[in-house]
């Protein structure tokens, strides 16, 4: 499939690039808002809400490549994820200040395999969880992260921390971190 041309199709309105687009993209944009969106029926409403306002701004994007193409798409399924979770006022951070400290043993965390994270991260609240997935799994800096939640730096900070914390709790609830207690 020439991405180029489907993209150039999805300009003029064409419906079966549109659909096109849809198959190729939408598994992968349905993961990134279920990281956000527990709820499967509600990650499908703002999976569909994200390819209708790509389709309806799609004449801005300049295609470049394929992965420019998946970029565009992913920032507005976060968008889309963000403001859903902001409209429910589910987005529930607590301020630098009124942290208290935690303490993350580095050592345990660091041996645990990405898709054990994955599998308990949907338990995280949803402040830690939308933290989390910014930084560790999107790559934005705790600056962006701030801005984009209108929060402190100083905050992103903590929630991620804290998030880390609890994954490492939920993960040795689970017994998931029975092979690096107990070996060596």
């Amino acid at each position: 499939m020439n991405h180029a041309l489907t993209i150039a199709g999805c300009k003029t309105g064409n419906r079966l690039a549109q659909k096109q687009l849809f198959e190729l993209y939408s598994k992968n944009m349905m993961l990134v808002c279920r990281r956000y969106v527990p709820n499967n029926h509600d990650a499908e409403e703002l999976l569909l809400t994200g390819f209708l306002k790509f389709f309806e701004s799609v004449g801005k994007f300049v295609y470049k490549n394929d992965s420019s193409l998946c970029a565009w798409l992913k920032q507005i399924m976060i968008n889309e994820c963000l403001m859903f979770l902001r409209k429910q006022n589910r987005i529930k951070i607590v301020e630098e200040n009124q942290c208290t400290d935690v303490e993350l043993d580095a050592d345990t965390l660091s041996s645990i395999n990405a898709k054990h994270i994955l599998d308990v991260i949907n338990n995280l609240p949803d402040g830690y969880r939308i933290v989390f997935n910014l930084f560790v799994i999107e790559g934005y800096s705790h600056s962006e992260i701030a801005q984009m939640l209108g929060i402190s730096t100083g905050t992103s900070k903590s929630q991620l921390m804290r998030a880390k914390v609890s994954l490492q709790k939920l993960l040795t609830d689970k017994g998931m971190l029975y092979e690096t207690r107990w070996s060596g």
